[in-house]
């Protein structure tokens, strides 16, 4: 069996929040006509929350280098480039260097000043290409016009640790879950994909004794849930950060996520840029205009040029669907009525 037909079999879908089938997109790449191919291990992981990618290059670099070295083999590419945020570039790149040995094999730092938008795959593209860090328009996608005009492929770490056990046969579905936030017991773990929130917060001694809710797929742009709504699996880049319902103050922690977005913003599209920045200044105004706040919401959503200011709303919106709505009017901390009002914003 050729290795596509393991990738299917194995169900492989890419580990950095997209859930992109991993058949697929090495389908796009071969497909493509031109003689000259890349691929791309992208080790940035600049999410806040999730740390995986560095659990698994500190623990198996061997497994992601074979999975690296078997793209390249598939595709015929010319040259592979393994992508590390500052931090992992430090603590990675000799022991990385001398797995690589001669293959054809880059490490590459990514800038300190790239910021959460430099770990966007067509921002690496620029990156590598020593232009502005900034997402591309798509189309064309890195499948067909990536590096230099060539097709692309780009997977993360723990995609091409996958791969390699797909590869031997030894993919047993399971995948990568940090856990953060308010418990004891924080770190990576490796269990298998369909287990729920629920279970694995239990099976791993973390299921919270207090008042509690979640975030999943990443500490900036994950989903918030309930602790009645932890009954699926975890979606997006497998982190679960847990919060204690008394520590936080709700606008604090929406101000958090804006101040996040706001500071991150490579400034290219107006959406995400004035956007951020138009929502702050509402939080801090005396009175909140909700519908304003909600609107402006919605138009990052619809609007922004990539994934960053799509991806803002959601948990400010599934914070307040979720939890807010069924706090005590008490303990919300934003105006008399603020609940009602809120909530009617975002029905």
């Amino acid at each position: 069996m050729d290795i596509l037909n393991k990738i299917k079999k194995a169900g492989l879908v890419g580990r950095s929040g997209s859930c992109f089938p991993v058949a697929l997109k090495w389908e796009m790449v071969a497909k493509a006509s031109d003689q000259k191919k890349y691929v791309i291990c992208n080790a940035s992981e600049g999410e806040p929350g999730v740390k995986k990618d560095g659990y698994i290059l500190n623990n198996f670099p061997v497994k992601v280098i074979d999975g690296i070295k078997i793209a390249l083999n598939f595709l015929k590419a010319d040259k592979g480039f393994i992508y590390l945020n500052p931090e992992y570039y430090k603590k990675y790149h000799k022991k990385l260097k001398k797995i690589i040995n001669t293959s054809p094999i880059e490490l590459i730092a990514k800038p300190a000043n790239a910021g959460y938008i430099g770990g966007e795959e067509s921002s690496i593209l620029n990156s590598i290409e020593a232009k502005r860090i900034e997402p591309r328009l798509r189309p064309p996608f890195p499948t067909t016009n990536g590096l230099w005009g060539y097709p692309t492929l780009i997977n993360n770490v723990e995609t091409f640790y996958d791969v390699s056990l797909a590869a031997a046969s030894k993919y047993k579905n399971t995948r990568f879950y940090t856990i953060n936030g308010d418990c004891l017991l924080d770190g990576v773990y490796e269990l298998p994909t369909n287990y729920t929130i629920e279970k694995i917060l239990k099976l791993t001694k973390n299921f919270p004794n207090f008042p509690f809710f979640v975030q999943i797929g990443g500490d900036a742009s994950g989903l918030i849930l309930n602790s009645r709504q932890l009954k699926r699996p975890v979606s997006g880049a497998g982190s679960i950060t847990i919060y204690s319902q008394q520590k936080y103050n709700p606008k604090e922690l929406i101000a958090n996520w804006l101040y996040f977005f706001k500071s991150e913003s490579c400034g290219q599209c107006t959406p995400c840029r004035e956007g951020t920045y138009r929502l702050m200044e509402i939080l801090n105004s005396k009175e909140i205009n909700w519908k304003n706040f909600t609107d402006i919401l919605d138009n990052l959503s619809d609007t922004s040029f990539c994934g960053l200011g799509c991806a803002a709303p959601l948990p400010i919106k599934s914070y307040i669907t979720n939890v807010l709505s069924g706090m005590p009017e008490n303990k919300i901390n934003l105006g008399p009525g603020a609940k009602k009002i809120i909530c009617g914003c975002f029905k």
